[in-house]
């Protein structure tokens, strides 16, 4: 049991190593395999040595890495989007960050119009500002000529102009009807139905919208909810940033007081205080910051107290549609701090780019919320990661100062030695007392060496512990001083035991395995040689009852006769012939056994004059009392009458005869009959064929016709074609239609009787006889 279980671990590392140089490399898991060995024979380790190297060496997953302009909190969001969002949410985060290189409004209606083209099929894009007076200002356009921009540059605060009435009523105007909205609205353009349908939209900023984002577009046909949801999200996006273009720089509003400020001054990291503002229906349409550390750092460089006052979807447009977004609401709608995926981001540290990992954290606090970037250590980093390895290859490192006598050991190295942690490391020259007797001369002479001469050494030995003996291995070396004197030594002790117990586990199965084939090979040999004797297989065709008669039997592996296929076809002291095939299930000394026992009792008993029938049913009643109950047979019995040319025949289970007369090929119609050994009252019935001279008749054994994958309709139809092709007529060649039928591999014995009436009745009986094969 214990060998076993070890076994099993062993191939769980295996097979993990094996998965990963898969998923680097896209290689099958055959060449995995081998390419473990391979490393494992050229650097002289064993192979779960080698396992455990390629699992050591495996790199942390990767995330993508933040654009150089990126804050922490939005490259966290990169790269993380579940699967299956992939729609308006990735439209949006994509237009959030080309938001962040937009720098007046007509680059932002350029930026607009790239996005909005492929999704909307927008032909040009409009921003429109309120003027003091009432009218409206063309702050920037895109796909417009700059004729008719120029023209339409100022409108008059007259009735009847979409972008005002969306402006004074706060929603949009879906303008999807040209003919209607012509007689309503004065449209832009030239003639104006050059643009089919269009959409006017509020681009909300508080309780004052001043600014309307037109999308116009020369296709017909309404917008679709997707496009509408799509374009109300663009322009609450195009606010944070219509803002920062003409806004003054601003303090706090007010809304928090000095003090909570001076307490975020003096925080370390980057923290910063959002307050949402919401839409009239309630939904959070963006958050105002309220309160920043001075670490804190936005897009636009500004940190610390020049962020308050600002807005997220302007300090950091890609932010939306991100799942840091969906996480801010889930954390001001339910109560529980969100925390995303950990992420990579490259600080500047004194002109040095340094890449550091993150973590964006957000939790509610009254009616805002607190977000924080957590800066993970490196050193902690890499030190979770040795000791990750350590574990994992269950191994531990150790360090021993030979001028100083300082020890120091990893908490691993305790446990694989099998010793208390808290007791003193061992000194290097008295290790080898922690071993078996046996074992102590090579380690004790290898750390002699090292000491000495500074040789490295790569010993393994074993130790007695409370659990049972264990397999380590110890691999040190010596740093020496410039003289050539070991000054320090370091290296590591693994535990093999698992591998040892693999081994020899292996070792004995393959010792079991070798004498199981022996044993197969002997009852191969034996099984061939019965076959030979009690079947032995005609060199050509005889003459039976005036019938011509051939036979064929391919095995399904070549040189291995030990399978259950067989026949019989002997001349009858009433002067007719008797033809059986017949297969019995199952290979080896014990279907050899059974088809001898089926084979002399059918000839004896259709000899001395029983039925068909009558054979059929003590040859299943044999089955059943048999030694072993449970064997099962098929069969077809065929008795010849040569003075009335009569075919009588019956079968239990078997594929049916094939007849081929004047061209035509088909199959004989199945009597009633139950394989051998199936059940104990099973029906048996028999009938006849009167064959006419150049008749061919086929009893086979269903190898002929099996095929993987392939139901037995397709296989007699196979059968049909092949016979109908090579064996019609006189001629007919049994050899060229056993070749089409087994062009492939094989994967069971093959037996056929190949039974034929001469086209001229002759008197000869040369080559009469009895033959059998199986």
């Amino acid at each position: 049991m214990e060998r076993l279980r070890d076994l099993a671990a062993t191939s769980a590392v295996l097979e993990r190593a094996k998965g990963v140089l898969m998923a680097v490399t896209g290689c099958t898991p055959d060449s995995a395999h081998g390419e473990l060995l391979q490393r494992a024979k050229d650097g002289n380790r064993t192979l779960l040595e080698q396992c455990w190297l390629t699992l050591g060496a495996l790199p942390p997953k990767e995330q993508p890495a933040a654009p150089p302009t990126a804050p922490p909190a939005v490259a966290g969001s990169w790269g993380s989007t579940p699967a299956g969002t992939l729609d308006l949410a990735d439209v949006l985060a994509d237009v959030g960050r080309d938001l962040v290189r937009v720098g007046s409004p007509h680059d932002l209606a350029g930026c607009l119009l790239d996005h909005l083209t492929p999704e909307v099929d927008a032909d040009a894009v409009l921003l429109y500002e309120r003027l003091p007076e009432g009218g409206l200002a063309l702050i920037g356009h895109a796909g417009l000529d700059p004729t008719l921009a120029a023209q339409w540059h100022h409108v008059p605060p007259v009735a009847g102009v979409p972008a005002l009435d969306a402006l004074r009523s706060g929603e949009p105007r879906w303008l999807e009807d040209a003919a209607l909205d012509s007689t309503r609205y004065v449209l832009i353009g030239d003639p104006p139905h050059q643009w089919l349908t269009r959409a006017w939209l509020p681009v909300p900023a508080g309780d004052a919208v001043s600014v309307a984002l037109g999308v116009l577009r020369r296709r017909g046909g309404p917008f679709t909810p997707r496009e509408r949801e799509l374009l109300r999200a663009v322009a609450r996006l195009c606010a944070g940033r219509l803002r920062a273009f003409d806004g003054p720089p601003n303090g706090p509003d007010g809304d928090v007081s000095q003090t909570v400020q001076a307490v975020f001054d003096a925080l370390p990291g980057a923290v910063i205080m959002l307050t949402p503002l919401r839409s009239a229906a309630g939904e959070v349409e963006d958050y105002r910051i309220e309160a920043a550390t001075p670490e804190a750092v936005d897009v636009f460089g500004r940190t610390g107290r020049d962020m308050v006052g600002k807005h997220i979807l302007e300090s950091y447009p890609s932010v939306a549609g991100e799942p840091l977004w969906q996480g801010y609401l889930q954390a001001l709608e339910t109560g529980r701090p969100f925390e995303g995926e950990p992420f990579a981001y490259q600080d500047v540290v004194g002109d040095v780019p340094v890449t550091a990992t993150y973590t964006v954290r957000a939790a509610r606090l009254g009616e805002g919320l607190v977000v924080t970037w957590l800066r993970h250590d490196p050193a902690e980093r890499q030190e979770q990661r040795l000791a990750d390895v350590q574990r994992l290859g269950n191994l531990g490192w150790a360090n021993w100062n030979l001028v100083t006598q300082e020890i120091s050991w990893a908490a691993q190295t305790y446990a694989v030695l099998g010793l208390q942690p808290g007791r003193r490391p061992v000194r290097l020259e008295r290790l080898p007392e922690l071993v078996l007797p046996e074992d102590k001369g090579p380690l004790a002479h290898a750390i002699a060496r090292l000491v000495s001469h500074g040789r490295p050494f790569d010993v393994p030995f074993r130790t007695e512990t409370p659990a049972g003996v264990r397999h380590l291995r110890m691999v040190a070396e010596a740093v020496t001083a410039p003289d050539g004197t070991p000054v320090e030594v370091h290296g590591f002790v693994q535990d093999l035991t698992a591998q040892r117990s693999a081994e020899l586990a292996l070792v004995e199965s393959e010792r079991a395995m070798l004498l199981q084939r022996g044993i197969l090979q002997a009852e191969r040999a034996l099984a061939t040689r019965l076959q030979h004797a009690l079947l032995p297989l005609p060199s050509k065709p005889v003459r039976l009852a005036g019938l011509r008669v051939e036979v064929a039997y391919l095995p399904a592996q070549s040189g291995i006769h030990v399978g259950g296929d067989w026949f019989s076809a002997i001349e009858l002291p009433d002067g007719g012939a008797l033809f059986v095939v017949g297969d019995v299930a199952g290979h080896g000394i014990d279907a050899v056994a059974t088809m001898a026992q089926l084979r002399f009792t059918a000839k004896g008993m259709v000899s001395t004059g029983s039925s068909l029938t009558g054979a059929l049913a003590r040859l299943n009643q044999l089955l059943l009392h048999s030694r072993d109950s449970q064997t099962t047979a098929t069969m077809v019995l065929a008795h010849y009458h040569p003075d009335r040319h009569v075919l009588a025949w019956a079968q239990a289970g078997h594929p049916p005869p094939l007849l081929v007369r004047r061209g035509e090929v088909r199959f004989l119609e199945r009597p009633g009959g139950m394989l051998l050994g199936a059940t104990g009252a099973p029906v048996y019935e028999s009938r006849e064929l009167r064959l006419e001279p150049g008749d061919r008749v086929l009893l086979y054994t269903d190898g002929l016709v099996e095929r993987p994958g392939e139901g037995l309709d397709g296989g007699f139809a196979r059968l049909a074609e092949a016979v109908r092709t090579h064996g019609c007529g006189a001629a007919g060649s049994l050899d060229a239609m056993l070749t089409t039928m087994l062009a492939d591999e094989r994967r069971d014995d093959v037996c056929v009787l190949d039974i034929r009436m001469p086209a001229e009745e002759t008197q000869d009986a040369q080559d009469t006889g009895e033959a059998g094969n199986r």
